[in-house]
């Protein structure tokens, strides 16, 4: 193969410089974070959030399959046990719930085998992105932290389960809201409680379409799906 000429040398830069000039008159696809957000698509695995039954109480039972299921030691969990709570009161449907949830989001990959390990969906991901802190401690949630806010009709817990349900019922989607047994529990106890006007509102008669149990009938004998 001969070589080249000094013509073909001199114009090999400019075919290179071709490219970076054909650049500066194409579409940008940069964003302008943080002075311009772009929301992310559905999916995207951000933030974790520890959801809520429709009644208020919290759906982690605190069996830890979440902390066994993640690839790189993140979360730490301790179960407490319902049955140590006072007059029957619950913090989740069952025998147990998160007494401690942790996630250290120094240690995270936001993989989601920690959602796909959850039997009750009591662990999601949300869309919240922004997780940079200035401090190391401040980068490990607490359960605090994590909990799905309380919307309006739901009671706070600690209280007891909607009457004539087991946890099971709760699984499969079946409690809609607090009862009035649940609501004058919360207002004997904690009669300062924020939640409880929210909740008389949301309450028309016990097992009622508003009121909480749409099939009070306990169905022990059939699949729970999820």
């Amino acid at each position: 193969m001969p070589p080249a000429g000094p013509m073909k040398k001199l114009l090999a830069p400019v075919a290179g410089f071709g490219v970076t000039l054909n650049s500066f008159f194409s579409p940008t696809v940069t964003e302008q974070y943080p002075f311009e957000k772009v929301p992310t698509k559905p999916r995207y695995h951000g933030r974790h959030q520890l959801n809520r039954y429709p009644d208020g109480l919290e759906k982690c039972i605190g069996c830890e399959l979440c902390a066994w299921a993640c690839p790189a030691d993140a979360i730490y969990v301790e179960g407490g046990s319902n049955a140590e709570l006072p007059d029957g009161a619950h913090m989740s449907p069952g025998e147990r719930y998160g007494k401690v949830y942790q996630i250290n989001y120094l240690r995270c990959i936001f993989c989601g085998l920690c959602i796909e390990a959850c039997p009750t969906r009591a662990l999601t991901m949300t869309n919240d992105y922004e997780l940079a802190g200035p401090t190391r401690e401040g980068m490990i949630y607490e359960k605090q932290d994590l909990l799905a806010p309380l919307v309006d009709g739901m009671l706070a817990a600690p209280h007891p389960m909607a009457p004539g349900t087991k946890d099971t019922n709760y699984y499969r989607g079946e409690v809609n809201g607090p009862t009035t047994e649940q609501v004058d529990w919360v207002a004997e106890h904690r009669p300062d409680d924020a939640t409880l006007d929210g909740a008389r509102s949301a309450v028309t008669t016990p097992g009622g379409a508003n009121g909480s149990v749409s099939n009070p009938a306990a169905m022990d004998e059939k699949t729970v799906t999820r």
